[in-house]
């Protein structure tokens, strides 16, 4: 099962790395580089704020930090966002609370987008035969879901994540609570995975300060 601590954590000034394929980001805080799907972006807004820019669209030059809450306190404090952009940017203390609120809006948006669109079992019963029937690219398990539960359903060639309490993933499903959610393999599976994962490393603590 992916749990937080299987994460990943690249972490990311934008540069170019022709070796790779595409540009490669650098972090404001560890100066470490990847590939821009591993990182924040953040930009500048036209009173001078630093902005969290969660859906990559907002115009402007980019300033990328690893997808951690601990990174992103640190940028706050050492004013990372001002010296990397060499101006005098304003990070506000409640940026780490802003950006977890959004990762956490997107990740219940997909997960209510997958709903939509036909891919998802919910229910401990319904995932369970889903998952003996094949092609379940995706398991959602609700952070509070039985150990026992988890076990019995089987399934562990798939990849999982636990990073939604059952509250949370009922309210992208319309319903009180949601544990056991099977998606169906596709692209669809492949952004709900992203968008709860980035949600995991973000309410990680990072083991790299970046000192």
């Amino acid at each position: 099962m992916l749990s937080a601590t299987d994460i990943a954590h690249v972490e990311a000034t934008e540069v170019v790395d022709t070796a790779s394929d595409g540009p490669m980001r650098r972090c404001v805080v560890t100066g470490k580089t990847g590939k821009r799907e591993s990182f924040l972006r953040f930009v500048e807004a036209p009173d001078g704020t630093v902005v969290p820019d969660i859906e990559g669209k907002l115009p402007g030059r980019g300033l990328w930090l690893t997808v951690s809450r601990a990174a992103l306190e640190q940028a706050v404090a050492r004013n990372a966002f001002a010296k990397a952009a060499k101006k005098n940017l304003k990070a506000s203390p409640e940026l780490p609370a802003m950006v977890e609120k959004l990762l956490l809006r997107r990740a219940i948006e997909s997960l209510s987008l997958a709903k939509r669109a036909g891919v998802i079992v919910a229910g401990f019963t319904k995932a369970k035969a889903a998952i003996e029937r094949g092609g379940i690219g995706l398991m959602v398990e609700a952070l509070d879901a039985s150990r026992a539960e988890r076990a019995r359903l089987g399934g562990r060639d798939i990849p999982t994540v636990s990073v939604l309490s059952a509250e949370e993933m009922g309210a992208a499903l319309g319903r009180e609570n949601a544990v056991h959610v099977a998606v169906r393999d596709g692209a669809m599976a492949q952004r709900l995975r992203d968008d709860l994962m980035r949600l995991a490393a973000f309410r990680t603590a990072s083991e790299d300060k970046g000192e």
